[in-house]
């Protein structure tokens, strides 16, 4: 370099970003600080974030009732658990059957009907081949009070699903239940409906016993949907082998609430708290 092309040369002072594009070499690109992604630029293949707790994991629109099961020791009071008492229920009750009416005897259940004011009452339920029968028992005393046939044949509809209410009625029954109806050109009477004895209706209700939960061998007797099953069997066979003259031969099996038409409740809250439609071990009522 001449002398006179060191006078026109300045120096000239280079700031931070010059020094940092001379420090890298030729064709290599500086990277660029990645700063952290928010929610909404971050790509499809990362994990979404986890739903809070608050957010509810069932249908919102969805009820879901279950009923509250029975203290151990409060099961202790139903007679029906006692050693043998069941037992000799069933052969009471199948002493009093008709073998040619009835036919042998399928299978034998323990379950809690429903009356037409939410009353519950203790029931064995037996199903032969051509009948259903259901029972009142008197397991203190170990004897048959009432027996109530239904043929199997005029069965034509079997419904279940939760129990529902008119839309002012202060009642209430959580759970599920089952209605068996023989005779749909027969509607109960209005003196039959606001009579809380009247028995003259075309249908009966049920419900699980209390316990259910008491060990397998109550579980299967008192199971809604097992029985539910063979019923829908059994009446099917009895309506081919058996049909009724001006009746639709089969049996209708529908999903949908059960009705029950109270409005106060009063008589069945105070019945079904304590339990008045079972037999139970009530202690002494002296001092």
């Amino acid at each position: 370099m001449s002398a006179g092309e060191q006078g026109d040369f300045k120096f000239v002072e280079l700031g931070e970003e010059a020094v940092e594009q001379q420090s890298t070499k030729p064709g290599e690109r500086l990277e660029e600080p990645v700063e952290a992604a928010g929610p909404a630029e971050r790509g499809s293949d990362t994990q979404p974030e986890k739903p809070s707790d608050s957010i509810p994991l069932t249908n919102p629109h969805t009820v879901l009732v279950k009923r509250e099961p029975i203290d151990k020791h409060k099961l202790k009071r139903f007679f029906v658990l006692r050693p043998g008492a069941i037992e000799q229920a069933i052969e009471d009750i199948q002493s009093t059957m008709d073998e040619k009416e009835d036919g042998s005897v399928q299978s034998v259940w323990l379950l809690a009907e429903v009356d037409h004011w939410n009353n519950e009452k203790e029931r064995i339920v037996l199903l032969a081949e051509n009948s259903l029968l259901i029972c009142k028992y008197d397991f203190i005393m170990l004897s048959c009070e009432h027996i109530q046939r239904i043929p199997l044949n005029c069965i034509d509809r079997i419904c279940h699903g939760e129990f529902t209410f008119p839309q002012k009625s202060l009642d209430k029954r959580e759970g599920e239940g089952l209605r068996i109806l023989w005779d749909r050109l027969r509607e109960p009477t209005f003196l039959s409906r606001w009579n809380p004895f009247s028995g003259d209706f075309p249908f009966c209700t049920f419900t699980e016993h209390p316990v259910l939960e008491a060990n397998e061998k109550f579980t299967k007797m008192c199971a809604l949907d097992q029985f539910r099953d063979q019923l829908t069997q059994a009446a099917q066979r009895a309506h081919e082998k058996k049909p009724v003259p001006g009746k639709a031969n089969g049996v209708l099996v529908l999903k949908q609430p059960i009705l029950i038409e109270t409005y106060v409740g009063l008589m069945s809250f105070i019945g079904n708290q304590n339990k008045l439609g079972y037999c139970l071990a009530r202690g002494n009522m002296g001092f």
